[in-house]
């Protein structure tokens, strides 16, 4: 992923926890807040508690994946940020995509929607 697309800063992650919206699922939550750039961006979250590095880094690369496939279904100008559960890295693919889907319908993400 191009270093131009991601959300690296700390001050950045905490302006979209505090003001953005968000939805919860088991297996993931989602941030989202209206950027004035024209593209979207995408940061990463996973905590300790999902478990060691070998599973956080597949938890992130799930969320990574389900992103970049999803991507262009997306509207554009929008701080996302991904939040990976204990259940992101061992659910099933499709229901990972369909719940991430869900989701982004839920905060009116999706291309076409008000």
């Amino acid at each position: 992923m191009k270093k131009a697309v991601t959300i690296k800063e700390n001050y950045e992650f905490r302006r979209l926890y505090r003001k953005g919206a968000s939805a919860v699922s088991g297996s993931m939550v989602i941030y989202c807040r209206k950027n004035n750039l024209g593209h979207n961006r995408l940061g990463l979250t996973v905590s300790v508690k999902v478990g060691k590095a070998v599973v956080r880094n597949r938890t992130r690369r799930r969320l990574r994946e389900v992103y970049r496939l999803n991507n262009p279904a997306l509207k554009q100008g929008w701080d996302i940020i991904l939040v990976g559960r204990g259940r992101t890295a061992t659910v099933p693919w499709k229901e990972l995509n369909a719940t991430y889907l869900r989701l982004c319908k839920k905060l009116s993400l999706l291309e076409g929607q008000e």
